[in-house]
Order: C-alpha cells, then sequence, then structure tokens
C-alpha cells in the first residue's frame, strides 16, 4: 500500500510540475527567431520581450486560456493538499471523493485552456500587433505539456475516485 501511496503522491506532484511549467515557460508557439505564450512575446535573437495586452486583437481569447491554466494550476495545488488531509481524516474503507473532485475540475480547466488555444491559434498569431510575422512558428514544447498534464490530471483524478484508504 506504502508504494502505491508513493506513486500517487509522485504522479500528482509531477502532474502539478507539469501545469506550473506549461503556463509559465514562453514556449506555446515557436518559431525560428520567436517564442511566444499565452503572456508575452519573445525575439530570439534580440532577446525582447513584448507583453500580450488589450492591444491585440483574440486578447478575450488569451484572457481565457490564461484564466483556465492558472486555475487548473490551482486546482491541482488544492488537491494535493486535501488528499494529504483526507489521508491523515478519513476513516478505513473511505474513498477520496473531494480530491477527485478537485483534481477533475484542475483536469477540465487545463483541457478548456488547451483546446480554446487550439482552436482560436490562427487568430491568435495573425495579430497586426507582433514586430514579425508569428504565424509561420508551430506548437511548443509548452503547449505539449498542457495537453500532457490534462491526461494526468485525468489519469489521477480517476485513481482517487478508486482509491480507498487501507492500513
Amino acid at each position: 500500500m506504502l508504494i502505491l501511496l508513493a506513486f500517487i503522491i509522485v504522479f500528482h506532484i509531477t502532474s502539478a510540475a507539469l501545469l506550473f511549467i506549461s503556463t509559465i515557460d514562453n514556449a506555446w508557439w515557436v518559431g525560428d527567431n520567436f517564442s511566444s505564450d499565452v503572456w508575452r512575446m519573445c525575439t530570439t535573437n534580440t532577446s525582447t520581450c513584448m507583453a500580450i495586452t488589450d492591444q491585440f486583437r483574440e486578447y478575450q481569447s488569451i484572457q481565457a486560456v490564461q484564466a483556465a491554466m492558472i486555475l487548473s494550476t490551482i486546482f491541482c495545488c488544492v488537491a494535493f493538499l486535501v488528499f494529504i488531509l483526507q489521508l491523515f481524516r478519513l476513516k478505513q474503507g473511505e474513498r477520496f471523493v473531494l480530491t477527485s473532485v478537485i483534481q477533475l475540475l484542475s483536469c477540465l480547466c487545463v483541457m478548456i485552456a488547451a483546446s480554446i488555444y487550439t482552436d482560436r491559434h490562427e487568430e491568435l498569431h495573425q495579430s497586426p500587433e507582433y514586430r514579425m510575422e508569428v504565424s509561420k512558428g508551430q506548437y511548443g514544447y509548452s503547449f505539449v505539456l498542457a495537453w500532457i498534464a490534462f491526461a494526468f490530471t485525468l489519469i489521477s483524478g480517476v485513481m482517487y475516485l478508486v482509491l480507498r484508504k487501507r492500513k
């Protein structure tokens, strides 16, 4: 049982780390000489960054992605704290339902964020406010990590739903 518990804790911490990296790191959309995320766009050769503000055409979509990723990260961290509390407070044989619900909410938020970005990426990168041509890029590793975090949070949410507290 301790090995299973250790695996679940490591899996949850990995999910949280993936969410933090994909939310913070500047690599959702990358090209030869630029990288862009939901917060800013940076040019590689001059090392200058420009914040994405309400001047951009699709700023509402970017804000939705920002909010969903932040909520997802918060839910994942809260789910871990609730799991630790439930580990010591639940009676033997009870399920970690509250932890599972919070983790599945985190899964839903990251899915919403990545789906919005996937759907709106063409419009997001054709804004005339960009200083360079960013529409010729491709998805970066932070975007891929967001989808991997979706899978990890979904799996851990289901694991918590199935997991019973045993001795």
